[in-house]
């Protein structure tokens, strides 16, 4: 699959020749193109920068999560989910989807591996990506050398945290969602859950049902609708009408539904935003709320809805409309950013924000070998979509040249290390 080069440079990287793709990333994505790959016999190494498959969903996700879209539009290609499972599976059950996903087709990245840095060499016509690996006190790198790079760290590698006035003197806990796991530990305290979107509204419910005191915070619009609609998933529903009817009327047809089940959420503090919610997340990339209960504990006060923030005390918060709360802890539900900006030195395929400047479907590929897996906005589904097209590409380009030409480790030192 690869072979080690006999030297190291002068730093004491070692320099790895790769037949076939560097993946980026060992989530969702990243699997799908490796088992998409493997399907056709095309060789890969899959980069990790943590110490197993899809961290995020291991690591930085809180318990009671599931699948907000119904299971068959959240396998991976080539897998179904078993028959047993439920329409909207756990996080744990995901979690061994996962796992026997990867043992299925024989995907063994390397884990504790963070890029660095991943640039084209124009003289070489390679890629080369240079990682750190730490393992107790002794840190070692590793430069792979590959002819295609298929950067699959997800729209979610990061948890942003704004900027918000006087919070560094908040004395009380302060975390992001990502560290939030259950609210077991916050019963009868007040917390202040900084975001109103999916995860927002369920690290909310969450809170409640731990008898928490949770305040939301509102800032902007959203849209919430029910999960199912009609005996249908919301999304399914969607999807299905779709097929028929141009999409400002399906937007309209799922707000008169969402009106008649949930009733006029802005009787609650929640202000609907002037576009529908399919073409919002179209033209902006911003998901619909699908309430799983939420909006119940909202109308019975048990979820206090309250607007935006002006400043953090130490031991309260001071919102927009002149309002004071006393907190005991903030819950930052204030959404993820891509990280492919700080390592990727590259920039005609991705944008400043880390998600291809060419919106879907057509964002997978790049120029020289480069490909985008997993930043289509659209969930599990799309990241399978990516990777059956980058799959497809790739093989096509292996068993044309790359199997042909049979090619070898490269020798000239310039091709060994320019870092």
């Amino acid at each position: 699959m690869f072979s080690f080069s006999d030297q190291n440079d002068f730093c004491g990287r070692r320099c790895v020749w790769v037949n076939g793709p560097v993946i980026v990333g060992a989530g969702p994505s990243g699997l799908a193109v490796s088992a998409c790959l493997k399907e056709q016999g095309v060789p890969f190494v899959v980069i990790e920068r943590s110490d197993c498959i899809a961290s995020l969903w291991q690591k930085r996700t809180y318990d009671r999560l599931k699948l907000h879209l119904p299971k068959k539009f959240c396998q991976l290609p080539k897998l179904p989910f078993p028959e047993e499972y439920p329409e909207y599976p756990t996080k744990k059950q995901f979690i061994t989807y996962l796992e026997n996903y990867a043992q299925k087709f024989d995907i063994k990245p390397q884990f504790n591996e963070s890029v660095q840095s991943a640039k084209y060499d124009e003289a070489c016509h390679l890629w080369r990506v240079v990682t750190v690996s730490t393992t107790g006190s002794t840190r070692s790198e590793t430069e792979y050398i590959c002819q295609m790079l298929v950067v699959a760290t997800g729209e979610n590698a990061e948890g942003v945290v704004p900027e918000i006035d006087g919070l560094k003197d908040f004395s009380g806990e302060v975390i992001h969602a990502k560290d939030y796991k259950s609210g077991e530990k916050y019963n009868g305290k007040k917390v202040l859950v900084v975001g109103c979107g999916n995860s927002g509204m369920e690290l909310s419910l969450d809170l409640s049902n731990h008898n928490a005191k949770p305040s939301m915070v509102v800032r902007s619009s959203v849209h919430v609708l029910p999960r199912e609609m009609l005996g249908k998933s919301t999304f399914d529903l969607a999807m299905m009408l779709m097929k028929w009817l141009p999409l400002w009327l399906v937007d309209k047809l799922l707000l008169i539904l969402a009106w008649f089940i949930l009733g006029n959420i802005e009787n609650y503090g929640i202000k609907r935003p002037s576009l529908g919610p399919l073409q919002l997340k179209n033209h902006h990339g911003k998901t619909p709320v699908l309430d799983i209960g939420a909006l119940e504990k909202i109308r019975s006060g048990d979820i206090d809805v309250v607007p935006g923030i002006k400043r953090f005390n130490s031991t309260s918060v001071e919102l927009v409309n002149g309002e004071t709360l006393d907190i005991d802890s903030v819950v930052l539900a204030t959404g993820y950013c891509s990280n492919v900006p700080y390592w990727l030195q590259e920039t005609e395929l991705f944008a400043k924000n880390g998600f291809p400047k060419t919106p879907f479907p057509k964002g997978w590929k790049g120029n020289r070998g480069l490909y985008a897996a997993g930043f289509t906005r659209r969930g599990l589904a799309g990241a399978s979509a990516d990777a059956m097209k980058i799959s497809q590409d790739i093989g096509k380009v292996w068993k044309e040249e790359l199997n042909q030409k049979k090619l070898k480790v490269p020798t000239h030192r310039r091709c060994i290390s320019t870092f």
